[in-house]
């Protein structure tokens, strides 16, 4: 075990010692061929159980990638660290490592390594019993594999789709379904060399014939696949076969093969895991007692002898000898007594241990309890917002009197206010229940830190307060890091010192500390001049609902959640909030973050053609198609978006927007995700089949379940949640058209 705790540090733990030396081409090509060896070599270790061997062949392997920068080969080596945590059921790590080859193939466009990914995704869901999410990614990753043809991997994917129908139910019609596709997998896998899917092949062929009550057949297919097994060492299919056959004999009443079958199971199962067990330990004191007692009782019975011979020891030495033997005697029986009362006392104990066991997890259930009923009522409450949002920028654009105008901007404040409220519990609740995960992908940290600057600046400009962005010169253009976390915590900071700073200035200073090879450490400075805070608040702000005191809740309003998010969040990426302010003179927020710093030679930034290329006139004439099955909602951002001549399609559900996209050239596609019959996300994957060009907008209201990583990878382009600022929806939508027309 600690071996294994070495091996992941060194595997994942941030390796520094890169070869940084120009390679000739040879070099590189002879690198590559170790690797794919090494990689080829650690998956069959994976398949016999040898987990040590693989890890230090994974380990190799990643070096390798290193030197050369190949992050296919990295990508591909958490993929097969996936596959070993998959088999050893730890499937929380399993989906980490496959989330971490995800997020590296889909940066580099490596549509091989997602498929394999899919696949071994699909595997984790069917474990978890996820059967529609397992059939999901199966889609994926047989749509690529027919467009290589690939029969082996077609196979596979047939296999695993068998499983499915085997594991999520056992009706007739269901395990027919399951023969057809053992039928398929069979006709693709056979011509091919893969021993370990064809030892699979013939065990879920075995469970089908079973389930029909075939068990002469289930006996035959169960005894192909342990022959394959034992031929190539396959330890867990040496296992899952012994123990069906032991089950299929004992039903047919052949008990004396069905005992064998079982006891090789078992030697087996003894031979992979290791069986801790824990020794009964004896009191040290007690036992050390007893043996003193039994020396002193034997060498005084000794002294009695030789005192008999030799002085005829009186009466009074034999009286003095007893009374000791008997107050020994009674010494003993008071260890006893005092071993069962601390037998007593270890009872008790572990029944108030019990007691404090079934409380915490009655407390994680009414925790659980609390983020479900939390994220179901955001997510309501978003959809009526977002017609209020709206239908208030609708008659602002109206020309409306300077009364009427106040009353409208009142009531935009008032839904701006909620929205920021149930932006920010949302949030919380995420981070409470653990739901949000650090993904790294590379970006621009100067341009993500002035996009965060342009948004706030309607908001610093009524205040009429100054904005001040300083960005170190030495800091790398491409980063490594979490873009969205940390856009999320300069929102929340910077708009903290908007909301206190009243005709004044707020500085923000992004500076370098240090470089270690690629690993870049920079610190973050936000600084106003405003109302500060007082230092019996300086730690209080950062909980939950709290503020500098009730005389600034009255006057500048807030929930007090934002800080608290941005502590959990920096708490989530290794670092903590820094606080240093002096009430009436303003208030300095820092903190430091680790990014990993590399360069792409020759890469040119579509982003920063596109933001050329946006102008008023970018919308003009565009035909847009809105997904929508809610009438208001229809209406709300059809005259939205009219209004900047856009020309507008409405497709109450997902199968007409289908029909539209094929009969219709649309210029994109806003589209909603919870819909009657097909939703949006079903719906973009049926339009990804036939047009893969088209952006698709997911705009929807997301929750707590949502994973927002699975919207890219059913092929939507970008996320709007609603309701939505005008402005933001607008620029994205402006960014996408533009974008399209450069590649166009």
């Amino acid at each position: 075990m600690k071996n294994l705790f070495f091996s992941l540090i060194l595997l994942f733990g941030g390796y520094t010692g890169l070869d940084l030396q120009e390679k000739t081409p040879e070099e590189i090509s002879e690198i590559n061929a170790r690797i794919q060896q090494l990689l080829n070599e650690a998956e069959i270790s994976v398949n016999v159980l040898n987990f040590e061997e693989a890890l230090s062949q994974l380990n190799k392997a990643l070096e390798l990638s290193k030197q050369i920068n190949d992050q296919k080969s990295i990508a591909l080596s958490s993929g097969v660290l996936s596959q070993l945590f998959y088999i050893r059921h730890d499937y929380d790590r399993a989906v980490t490592e496959l989330q971490r080859a995800i997020a590296i193939q889909r940066e580099i466009n490596d549509e091989a390594g997602l498929a394999y990914s899919y696949l071994n995704y699909a595997k984790l869901f069917n474990a978890k019993e996820d059967f529609a999410r397992a059939t999901n990614y199966l889609n994926l990753a047989q749509d690529y594999y027919k467009k290589e043809n690939n029969l082996e991997f077609i196979g596979i994917v047939e296999l695993n789709r068998a499983i499915v129908y085997l594991h999520g139910n056992n009706k007739p019609h269901q395990i027919d379904k399951a023969m057809q596709h053992l039928d398929n997998a069979e006709s693709y896998l056979m011509p091919s060399n893969n021993s370990y899917e064809k030892s699979r092949l013939h065990y879920y062929r075995s469970r089908a014939y079973i389930w029909k009550n075939d068990l002469k057949q289930g006996e035959e297919e169960a005894q192909k696949s342990l022959a394959i097994s034992k031929e190539n060492n396959f330890g867990s299919m040496i296992l899952y076969n012994t123990k069906l056959l032991s089950q299929i004999y004992q039903s047919q009443g052949d008990f004396e093969n069905s005992l064998s079958y079982l006891q090789e199971s078992d030697k087996i199962r003894d031979s992979i895991f290791n069986i801790n067990r824990e020794a009964l330990a004896l009191d040290a004191n007690t036992r050390y007692g007893v043996d003193a007692l039994r020396s002193n009782v034997k060498e005084l019975t000794k002294q009695n002898a030789e005192q008999e011979k030799s002085l005829k020891v009186n009466k009074l030495t034999t009286i003095l000898s007893v009374a000791l033997i008997t107050i020994l005697s009674l010494l003993t029986l008071s260890l006893y007594k005092n071993n069962n009362l601390r037998a007593r006392a270890n009872d008790l104990l572990q029944k108030k241990n019990d007691e404090l066991t079934i409380a915490k997890e009655n407390a994680e259930k009414a925790s659980l309890a609390k983020a479900q009923f939390l994220s179901t009522i955001t997510h309501e409450l978003r959809t009526p917002l977002y017609a209020v949002t709206g239908l208030t920028h609708l008659l602002l654009e109206e020309s409306p009197t300077e009364n009427q105008k106040e009353h409208l901007n009142s009531l935009k404040f008032s839904g701006e206010y909620l929205l920021s409220l149930i932006n920010n519990i949302l949030d919380l609740n995420k981070l409470e229940a653990r739901k949000v995960e650090i993904l790294e992908t590379s970006f621009n940290l100067e341009k993500r830190i002035s996009d965060v600057l342009i948004a706030l600046k309607n908001s610093a400009d009524d205040k009429n307060t100054k904005l001040h962005f300083n960005f170190d010169p030495e800091i790398p253009k491409k980063l490594k890091g979490d873009p969205l976390k940390i856009s999320q915590i300069l929102i929340n900071l910077i708009g903290n010192s908007i909301k206190f700073t009243e005709n004044g200035d707020i500085w923000i200073n992004v500076s370098r500390v240090n470089q270690v090879g690629q690993q870049l450490f920079l610190h973050f400075e936000i600084k106003d001049n405003g109302e500060g805070i007082t230092k019996e608040k300086q730690t209080a702000i950062f909980e939950n609902f709290t503020q500098g005191s009730m005389q600034i809740n009255r006057k500048f309003g807030g929930t007090g959640l934002g800080l608290s998010i941005v502590k959990n969040l920096l708490t989530l990426m290794n670092s903590e909030i820094h606080l240093d302010s002096e009430l009436g003179k303003g208030s300095a927020f820092s903190f430091d973050l680790k990014f990993e710093a590399f360069e792409t030679p020759g890469a040119t930034s579509t982003q920063s053609k596109v933001a050329t290329a946006l102008s008023n006139e970018t919308m003009r004439n565009k035909k847009i198609l809105i997904v929508e099955d809610n009438k208001i909602n229809q209406m709300i951002t059809r005259k939205i978006l009219e209004k900047h001549n856009v020309i507008c399609d409405v497709a109450d559900n997902g199968t007409i927007a289908i029909e539209k996209v094929k009969s219709n050239d649309f210029d994109l596609i806003l589209m909603d995700i919870h819909m009657p019959g097909i939703s949006g996300i079903e719906a973009t994957i049926e339009i990804r089949k036939f047009d893969d060009q088209i952006p698709i907008v997911a705009l929807t209201a997301v929750t707590l379940d949502e994973n927002l990583d699975e919207f890219y990878l059913n092929g939507f382009t970008d996320i709007i949640p609603k309701p939505y600022k005008t402005e933001e929806f607008f620029h994205k939508l402006n960014t996408h058209l533009a974008a399209s027309n450069i590649t166009a």
